[in-house]
């Protein structure tokens, strides 16, 4: 991809559309240097085309022939040009301006045209205890998907080998089943962090039991952070595939409608999942701050302990200590080795009282 002369970092929030109207193109998330780029992936049983760097013009054209067209858009922060893209293949305003605002929740919604729908793909951080997320949006119609995303790299190149290779059915079947092959392969990815957060987990209870230390507390906050991330993004896509699989569409087949609810059964799993997690971090929380109490009432048990043992001691040696002329024993020839005999005994006594007491 090119990069972009003169782009500003600014990460442009939903505030800079006030006073705007419905349907006005204004790009909000993060600017990247580089310039949107738009590939296509033309198919059907026998024959396949796939070309880089299309106008939004070819891929009009390319729509209106037979076959299925996949439009992958990589970058949307250029808005002069995901408009006039939305324009050729006529979408509604309202959809573009969804399309390049990166805070929009994952939703469903059906045109008589096409259908909408907005995801977010996850991905570890530099950190393994960092989770990034990315836009998605992807339209659905009749003979074309339209995938938008906003950087390069994404979990789409399983799907994409099995159209180059002619793998299972997808080059048998129509634009439906490409989208949710492009759905499952965001919601297959979803269960890598899951279960990645899940051995972290796992990992961090056994941490805490042997040897608590601040740093697992932060850690456990971090990963709370994540899974609650993670739950934002998985838990509107359950009404979306809901809307999918029990709609009536004719843009989605019968036939599909079995593949989605098969994602809907594995969004499930995930929502299982994390809520699972979500306990167990509560509890490994509760863990960790009963183990530091237990470890302060450990140590603070043996320093009371070690305090009453000298109390008696030092108690006779202040009482020796005292400058008096006439006190017994000072002028005692053994007095001094009687007195630490004395204290020995003492101190001898009560650990064996500690410890019929089972305090020691």
């Amino acid at each position: 991809m090119k990069n972009v002369e003169g782009y500003s970092k600014k990460v442009r929030t939903p505030g800079e559309k006030t006073g705007l109207g419905p349907g006005a193109l204004v790009f909000v998330g993060k600017p990247r240097p580089e310039a949107v780029r738009v590939d296509v992936i033309h198919y059907d049983e026998g024959r396949l085309v796939e070309l880089y760097d299309v106008s939004a013009e070819e891929c009009a054209n390319l729509v209106a022939q037979k076959g299925v067209t996949w439009i992958n858009v990589t970058g949307i922060h250029d808005v002069e040009l995901i408009g006039k893209l939305g324009k050729c293949l006529g979408l509604h305003p309202l959809t573009t301006e969804d399309v390049v605002n990166t805070a929009q929740r994952p939703k469903v919604e059906e045109f008589p045209d096409y259908i909408f729908i907005v995801l977010k793909m996850i991905y570890l951080g530099q950190r393994t205890d960092e989770t990034d997320t990315e836009h998605l949006s992807l339209i659905l119609g009749s003979n074309f998907v339209v995938l938008f995303q906003e950087k390069e790299g994404d979990v789409f190149d399983g799907v994409r080998e099995r159209i180059r290779s002619a793998k299972g059915r997808i080059r048998s079947m129509g634009a439906d089943y490409l989208a949710y092959a492009l759905i499952d392969s965001v919601v297959d990815h979803y269960f890598l962090f899951v279960e990645h957060f899940g051995d972290v987990i796992e990992d961090l209870d056994d941490r805490i039991i042997e040897d608590p230390k601040p740093e697992d507390l932060a850690l456990l906050h971090k990963i709370k952070q994540n899974i609650i991330k993670i739950r934002k993004v998985v838990w509107p896509l359950r009404e979306e595939i809901r809307v999918l699989e029990k709609g009536e569409s004719p843009l989605i087949r019968s036939d599909t409608r079995v593949f989605l609810r098969d994602v809907s059964d594995h969004i499930m799993q995930i929502v299982e999942m994390i809520e699972t997690f979500r306990d167990l971090i509560s509890g490994l929380h509760d863990l960790y701050l009963s183990n530091v109490s237990n470890r302060m009432n450990e140590i603070m048990k043996v320093l009371t302990l070690i305090a009453t043992v000298f109390m008696p001691i030092t108690f006779i040696a202040g009482i020796y200590g005292m400058n008096f002329e006439y006190m017994p024993e000072l002028k005692w020839r053994w007095g001094y080795f009687a007195v630490l005999a004395v204290m020995l005994l003492v101190v001898l006594a009560m650990i064996g009282f500690f410890r019929k007491k089972k305090w020691l």
